[in-house]
């Protein structure tokens, strides 16, 4: 059998499915120790989470999933290597690198990832990156 979506206001639906929204959330950031913990922090029965746990989920178009970063890095070995790594360490999946020739002993880099999947808020991941030894600058290219 073929399953079959709906994209609905999420205003209109019963508060439930909020309400797992919520505690998926709770569970998949770490800021919840179990299941149990989530359950009741967003008060709602093991019952209905798992009821709707595996049905619902939030919207995201592609573009809000898509970080791209500009960073002027020094031209030293190891140095994309690392900045790249921090991406790696917060769950992000890199889907483009791009660097330009160094010049004076700098490089532009470009790197494009996505970041469903971070398992750390976007801020942080921007200071990690800002922080990495021979890297000059760091700024989001996108509307994040």
């Amino acid at each position: 059998m073929t399953k079959k979506y709906l994209l609905v206001e999420a205003d209109v639906l019963p508060e439930i499915f909020q309400k797992v929204l919520e505690a998926k959330a709770l569970i998949s950031q770490n800021k919840a120790k179990n299941t149990s913990e989530a359950l009741r922090m967003v008060g709602i029965s093991r019952g209905a989470y798992y009821k709707y746990k595996d049905s619902v989920f939030p919207y995201r178009s592609a573009e809000s999933s898509i970080l791209t970063v500009q960073a002027v890095l020094s031209d030293n070995p190891g140095v994309l290597m690392a900045f790249v790594s921090v991406f790696y360490s917060f769950g992000a999946n890199i889907l483009t690198i791009n660097q330009n020739i160094p010049a004076d002993g700098f490089a532009m880099v470009s790197v494009s990832a996505r970041i469903d999947a971070m398992i750390r808020p976007l801020e942080e991941l921007l200071l990690e990156l800002g922080k990495v030894d021979g890297v000059r600058s760091v700024s989001s290219v996108s509307d994040h």
